[in-house]
């Protein structure tokens, strides 16, 4: 990530955060063992942690995992492990549910989100819930991305590429500024 991204780790946007994360779960039951992808600084970490008995956070670059392991160190139920979203090394059915919040614009092809997708249906028990949500495109963020990953999440075409992945029960929302998804992992 470009320098733009160290607001990701101040307070104003944890703040902001603690609005969208329960906004975007609403009434879904994560369960007690939940995987986060893509944790960033870990603002959706804070909020889902205070609720459930067990995270893991699986971030793929090694400097913000050693930032999430000073950050989380005395949050006993919260386990940050470096690893790439599109390979993880959890034993299918592992978790109760899976969030993903406003990383997916980072992931650098449209094939890889979509590996991303299948993985985490793979690693749900099933009717596990996955939580996730993303900007929309604009000129701004774009902007504010130079010189770093910046592949938007097309939310008119989201349903059809998770369910390509195997999740059932889809539903995907926008307002002005974002989308939000939840999908369920069969059976």
């Amino acid at each position: 990530m470009n320098e733009a991204h160290e607001a990701c780790g101040g307070d104003e946007w944890r703040e902001l955060m603690r609005s969208i994360v329960p906004s975007a779960i609403g009434d879904a039951d994560l369960g007690d063992d939940v995987l986060e992808v893509g944790p960033g600084y870990g603002a959706a970490t804070d909020v889902v942690s205070e609720s459930v008995r067990s995270l893991t956070a699986v971030e793929i670059d090694p400097k913000l995992v050693a930032y999430l392991e000073e950050r989380f160190a005395s949050a006993d139920q919260v386990k940050i492990m470096q690893g790439d979203a599109t390979a993880l090394e959890f034993d299918d059915g592992r978790f109760t549910g899976a969030i993903c919040f406003t990383m997916l614009h980072h992931v650098p092809s449209p094939e890889l989100q979509d590996r991303l997708f299948a993985e985490v249906c793979r690693v749900l028990r099933p009717g596990a819930v996955f939580v996730a949500s993303d900007n929309l495109a604009n000129p701004q963020l774009e902007a504010g991305h130079a010189g770093d990953t910046y592949n938007p999440v097309d939310p008119a075409t989201l349903a059809a590429r998770l369910e390509a992945a195997g999740f059932v029960d889809v539903t995907v929302t926008t307002n002005p500024f974002a989308w939000q998804a939840t999908a369920h992992a069969p059976g």
